[in-house]
């Protein structure tokens, strides 16, 4: 009876010296070949889930404002003024991009838009960034309406030059002025139906793979380590 069983055994697993069963790599090809339909299935149908799933998410749009943060040039001439270098004023342009989400701009940007939000809701949808080492910073603003993210983004950009004038010593005389007011977004940044179809192609394509190789694992009676005849 186990001469019958171990007959009918998968060729492409082959018995070690050491009682274990590994797969031969000369003939994966030709079990994957046999199972494609399966790996097909499995790939196709996650990625229609995915894409599903993905398309029932509600968009969400960003839009931006870019504004130049510099020292103006009258401070360079007055004796008692403080004239900052490249990096120096690099440093203080990080510290300013922080700034931007600090709840009074943020309070003071929902008075500008006269909406009825909580400062911290407004807050955690507004980002910045300081862009390389130049002495721009882009203001962000992420909103599930393309019309409010581009309203919310140009009144923090109206108000933060305000704000860098209100905290800055006159001695520094830094400046914050706005270059490109923001546009209403055509596109959604999320969610993304076919950056996460082609994820979730890769991904079903590599579990089929795998329960092929199970199902011809177990499909010939092979046997489990440790496991009797």
């Amino acid at each position: 009876m186990t001469t019958t069983v171990e007959s009918k055994r998968s060729t492409f697993f082959k018995e070690s010296a050491e009682g274990e069963y590994v797969l031969s790599f000369k003939d994966v090809v030709l079990f994957l070949l046999r199972r494609v339909w399966l790996i097909v299935i499995i790939a196709i149908a996650l990625t229609g889930i995915t894409v599903g799933y993905t398309l029932m998410q509600t968009p969400v749009y960003q839009a931006q404002t870019k504004l130049l943060v510099g020292q103006e040039a009258g401070a360079v001439n007055t004796p008692q003024a403080n004239v900052w270098g490249p990096d120096l004023l690099n440093q203080l342009i990080e510290t300013l991009v922080e700034g931007v989400r600090s709840r009074p701009l943020a309070e003071e940007a929902l008075n500008e838009l006269d909406w009825q939000m909580d400062p911290d809701g407004f807050v955690e949808n507004l980002s910045a960034q300081h862009v390389g080492k130049t002495q721009f910073i882009t203001i962000i603003y992420t909103d599930p309406s393309p019309e409010r993210a581009q309203q919310a983004a140009n009144a923090v950009g109206d108000v933060f030059p305000r704000w860098v004038s209100e905290i800055n010593p006159s001695s520094i005389n830094i400046y914050a002025t706005v270059v490109e007011e923001a546009e209403t977004p055509q596109t959604p940044i999320r969610p993304n139906p076919v950056r996460n179809g082609f994820i979730a192609l890769a991904l079903g394509l590599m579990l089929g793979v795998g329960v092929a190789i199970l199902l011809e694992y177990f499909g010939y009676g092979r046997r489990l380590p440790g496991k009797g005849t």
